[in-house]
């Protein structure tokens, strides 16, 4: 075999040649070997990192089998010692006597035959990521540290270089011993060099980087999760023009092909925050992913010219049957404070969204869209065509935001930081101020960026928060992407001379645990998906308790004291975001109470309860819930207890009703069927009784004769309970019994929430 043979030659050789283990390596065409990382985790993270174990040369298809590297071949016994050296070499000896043998320069970092520098005091560290890390977004956010920040600052610049060049080359800045970068991913292991310069520090003469570090990080792409879908929305008569100031337009242009660069920049810009901020809170590298395609990249200027094709985000353009004129009616426009229809734009995006995807049944779709035609209305000061919405329905979720902020925008990752520190001011002769936030460039990308992220967390279920991107803490969104803040307009003063993670805005973590059970951000390794069945029940137990159950499991639990927002809650979620939740949890109102701030205690107390399957209830008054109205003596000497009311009880002809079953009381009777009268929605049901005598609960309204559901009574079978789907009314119930059985839900099985 090769290896032998260059062995055999090596032994051959000149005692000269190889005096001792730790020769240095003399030859032109040697390398120095590549040092092992000294990435580390501060702040939010935790363990040292650990060395690479994956050649840069190898395919993603090998990885499960890369754990460990190669054994050296055994040393050949016929060959005798020379000069009284042992015949046995040890493994790093043998290794670097064969690379000198050949000449070689050893494996290539980024699949180049450029050499790897040597550590320095300077070498780059990476603080948000370990080494040899496997991470699912294609554009992944990096901070790092050069050398001793609290002993020697520095500025200069980093470059980084991706696997094989697989990526132009892209540069960030060092401010104060600190930096933050973009970096684009492969799938597969992807071997990339962090390169410090600086002025500061002296030049060498040496083609290769004086002060370098390189680090592994394993990109697996998610594609078994339902994809966040991007969608530019456009007038039937649309001059595909975004609003601009005319030297931008000069510059770059303001036409369909500048929006769909800067709209998809912006999603991989909201990936890259949400999966930071998903692992800061221990939920793992989790991140929604996009609808991708084939395209000519866009990620890079560089790709714009060659026409590089590359796999990248796709941007839908979605056409609606309305005019421009009609998307900019004023009594549509959510800023004009008279309008008459200011919810209108979110009808119209919900109805081209659906007649553009067509959704089925069941198949859920969630579409971020960018309305294009929106416009700075100067005289009435107000911007037409915009609206910031976020919601839906049962087949689509939808967020909505105009595009009056899209100029300020970056358009690559190379743009990401001149377009954060641009401090050009709003010339609001062409272009708006949006609330006042936007008196510069970079400020409006803030808004616009942050805004229309803060409607996509609307669309993934998260309402307003205390603090975070749901509270409006998207106005320095800056921060996550670079090191130091230029003066603000808002704020009339001097931004922050070093951006640390401490002073980011992110999402609350009320959010993460929201999107920590989300279908669009499951993992590979995630168990497999809890039980349709993703309602919570919850019993009032006595003692000032509730034991609140889901067959999906209890994720969280939220209070409210008695305000729309949630100032405590309870998660019963591992920290590292692995191993399922409980699924019964006992609940005491003194506790609850204790976790509330003192000046909240005595209010009413709401809590909202909510199941890993994105199911919730809500529970109004855990006082009422917990006192004796609650409850009644059965005619047996039994305790019973009233179950919670669904619907808002505003229809013509409603009436309160209350039921206790025959059956439940007299041991005799036997519930053999139950009708269930409903339409569209539940008129009521009927529960019939082996004598032939029946008990009315509601009303036969509806379907003639009802639809039956029997019991097998000869396996003992009985009514567990019910699933409900309930908004306004009840629109749809489902029969759960003792055997496991269930029934069809009888009414809308789509209507309302479970």
């Amino acid at each position: 075999m090769p290896f032998f043979k260059e062995l055999k030659d090596f032994r051959r050789r000149s005692k000269i040649s190889h005096r001792t283990e730790t020769s240095s390596l003399s030859s032109a065409s040697a390398t120095v070997p590549t040092p092992k990382s000294a990435s580390t985790l501060s702040l939010f993270y935790g363990t040292p990192t650990p060395p690479s174990s994956i050649p840069t040369q190898s395919s993603s298809g090998n990885l499960p089998a890369l754990t460990t590297m190669p054994p050296p071949p055994p040393s050949r016994q016929g060959v005798p010692p020379q000069g009284g050296r042992p015949s046995v070499m040890t493994d790093a000896r043998l290794i670097r006597a064969c690379l000198e043998s050949q000449g070689s320069t050893g494996p290539s970092v980024n699949g180049s035959s450029k050499p790897v520098a040597s550590a320095s005091p300077y070498a780059p560290r990476l603080v948000s990521v370990v080494d040899n890390s496997w991470v699912h977004q294609k554009v992944l956010l990096v901070y790092g540290q050069i050398g001793d920040a609290a002993q020697h600052a520095i500025d200069g610049a980093i470059t980084v270089t991706h696997h094989q060049d697989s990526f132009p080359p892209t540069t960030w800045p060092v401010c104060d011993s600190h930096f933050k970068a973009l970096v684009h991913l492969v799938p597969g292991p992807n071997r990339l060099r962090f390169d410090f310069t600086s002025p500061k520090l002296h030049a060498t003469n040496s083609s290769s980087p004086t002060h370098s570090s390189s680090f592994t990080i394993n990109h697996l792409p998610l594609v078994s999760s339902p994809p966040l879908e991007l969608a530019i929305l456009v007038a039937r008569d649309s001059p595909m023009t975004f609003d601009a100031v005319p030297q931008r337009v000069q510059r770059e242009g303001n036409g369909l092909d500048v929006a769909i660069r800067k709209y998809r920049m912006a999603a991989y810009l909201w990936q890259a925050f949400t999966g930071e901020q998903m692992y800061r809170q221990r939920l793992g590298r989790r991140c929604f992913r996009f609808d991708e395609e084939w395209q000519t990249g866009s990620l890079s200027l560089r790709d714009l010219e060659p026409g590089q094709m590359r796999n990248e985000a796709k941007i839908h353009i979605v056409r609606t049957e309305k005019t421009v004129s009609e998307i900019r009616d004023l009594e549509m426009a959510q800023q004009n404070e008279k309008a008459s229809r200011q919810g209108g734009l979110f009808g119209l995006a919900m109805d081209a969204v659906r007649n553009h995807f067509k959704p089925r049944p069941s198949q859920k779709r969630y579409v971020a869209v960018l309305i294009l035609d929106s416009h700075w209305d100067k005289n009435a000061g107000v911007i037409r065509g915009h609206a910031a919405l976020g919601g839906g329905a049962a087949d689509v979720q939808l967020a909505i935001f105009g595009s009056h902020a899209l100029q300020s925008y970056p358009s690559s990752i190379e743009e990401v930081v001149p377009a954060f520190t641009d401090c050009t001011r709003t010339d609001t002769d062409h272009v708006a101020n949006d609330c006042n936030d936007c008196g510069s460039s970079w400020e409006a990308a803030n808004v616009g960026i942050g805004a229309h992220m803060h409607e996509v967390g609307h669309l993934l279920g998260c309402p307003h928060q205390e603090s975070g991107v749901m509270l409006r803490d998207y106005l320095r969104l800056n921060r996550t992407f670079t090191c130091r803040e230029p003066y603000s307009t808002r704020t009339r003063a001097s931004g922050l001379r070093l951006c640390l993670p401490k002073d980011e805005c992110g999402w609350h973590r009320l959010d993460c645990l929201r999107f920590r059970y989300h279908p669009c951000f499951r993992l590979p390794s995630d168990p497999p998906p809890p039980s349709v069945d993703e309602s919570v029940q919850v019993w009032s137990v006595g003692g000032g308790s509730v034991v609140a159950t889901a067959a999906a499991g209890i994720a969280f639990v939220e209070l409210y004291a008695d305000e729309d927002l949630c100032r405590s809650h309870l998660e019963f979620t591992e920290t590292n975001g692995v191993g399922g939740p409980p699924r019964q949890v006992v609940l005491t109102e003194a506790e609850l109470r204790s976790r509330l701030p003192d000046d909240r205690r005595g209010r009413r107390l709401k809590l909202e309860v909510h199941s890993a399957g994105q199911g919730k209830l809500a529970i109004e008054d855990i006082s009422t819930l917990t006192s004796k109205a609650s409850s009644l003596k059965l005619s047996n000497g039994q305790i019973g207890f009233r179950s919670g009311k669904l619907g808002f009880s505003q229809m013509d002809g409603t009436r309160p009703q209350e039921l206790i079953l025959d059956s439940a009381v007299i041991p005799t009777k036997l519930l053999t069927q139950v009708k269930v009268y409903h339409g569209f929605a539940l008129d009521g049901l009927e529960f019939v009784y082996e004598d032939f005598t029946s008990q009315l609960f509601g009303t036969r309204g509806g379907k003639a004769g009802g639809s039956e559901y029997s019991l097998d009574t000869r396996r003992g079978e009985t009514i567990l309970g019910f699933y409900l789907r309930a908004g306004m009314w009840i629109d749809g119930i489902q029969i759960l019994t003792s055997l496991g059985r269930r029934s069809e839900i009888f009414g809308n099985s789509l209507g309302g929430s479970g």
